[in-house]
């Protein structure tokens, strides 16, 4: 089974829009992957889920929160890491990479997608990712 830490604009597209995000949360819901995140990326999903552009209630995000919790293995880091300067909360997403042991980080970040791989983990997009899933990436 594939590990992976989403970035938290594809659980953010996700559970606002259909596509491929939702189709990953989907996944991890179905146990067909291992979807893991830590409390700073549930913090930041909650955080941007309740912005004016979203307008989700605070009962709304929580409840979000709840069932990425439930549908997730949320990871507590113990590293660490200031590698991408310009966007110091990615940093958060690479510490649950390393954490989880994930196979993959998905994401639609510039900052985290011109990274490509770290630690031997590959940083792609969703629709990548959903290739991959499914067989169909080389």
């Amino acid at each position: 089974m594939q590990r992976l830490t989403a970035d938290t604009n594809i659980i953010v597209s996700g559970l606002n829009f259909p596509g491929n995000a939702r189709q990953l949360l989907a996944s991890a819901e179905v146990e067909s992957i291992r979807l893991c995140v830590s409390p700073a990326i549930l913090e930041e999903v909650a955080d941007v889920l309740r912005r004016d552009k979203f307008g989700w209630s605070e009962a709304e995000a929580h409840q979000a929160v709840e069932w990425i919790s439930h549908i997730a293995e949320v990871i507590a880091p113990k590293e660490s890491l200031d590698l991408i300067k310009s966007d110091p909360d990615d940093n958060r997403i690479l510490e649950c990479a390393i954490a989880s042991r994930s196979d993959y980080v998905v994401s639609g970040d510039k900052h985290l997608l011109n990274v490509k791989t770290f630690q031997g983990m590959r940083i792609v997009k969703v629709a990548e990712f959903m290739e991959i899933l499914h067989g169909q990436s080389r």
